[in-house]
């Protein structure tokens, strides 16, 4: 028996040593994971300046070629209208009509219509009255006729 309980102490000793390895192993992690997140936030806490750094002049300089970008696109554009001006201008072209621009149109032209149909009118009334001594002259005579020079033909007659 005595061999049975020696067998059994060496099995509950190593049983226990691996235990206790194991044990040892898995607080050996947390040390190693501890130590590796206490380092990674020094390493931050000292990168963190200069990384702001580089990016706060990162973005600058993409300002600065925003702001470029920007006016030379103002400038381009304010070009092109100067040249649609220009072009207007030559060809004595205007703006597009405004709707007060054609409301005082048709008020024109209705304007322009009433007076037409009062000279029509008028017209119309004079060409009912008696003719004028003038007139009376013109239709009374006749127009005379002219007899072509020997020797020539008029362009009416065809020679015979």
């Amino acid at each position: 028996m005595s061999d049975d309980k020696s067998e059994k102490s060496k099995v509950t000793d190593k049983a226990s040593e691996i235990a206790r390895n194991i044990w040892l192993a898995g607080v050996g992690a947390y040390g190693r994971a501890v130590d590796e997140a206490q380092d990674r936030m020094e390493k931050a806490g000292m990168e963190t300046p200069k990384l702001f750094r580089e990016l706060v002049k990162a973005g600058a300089a993409l300002e600065d070629e925003a702001r470029k970008g920007i006016s030379s696109s103002r400038t381009a554009r304010a070009s092109v209208e100067d040249r649609i001006h220009r072009v207007r201008e030559s060809f004595q072209l205007q703006l597009p009509a405004r709707g007060e621009d054609l409301l005082a149109l048709h008020e024109k032209i209705d304007r322009l219509t009433r007076k037409v149909d009062d000279l029509t009118a008028a017209l119309a009334a004079q060409g009912s009255r008696k003719p004028t001594a003038k007139k009376k002259a013109a239709t009374r005579r006749a127009p005379a006729k002219t007899k072509a020079a020997p020797g020539r033909r008029s362009a009416g007659k065809k020679p015979a």
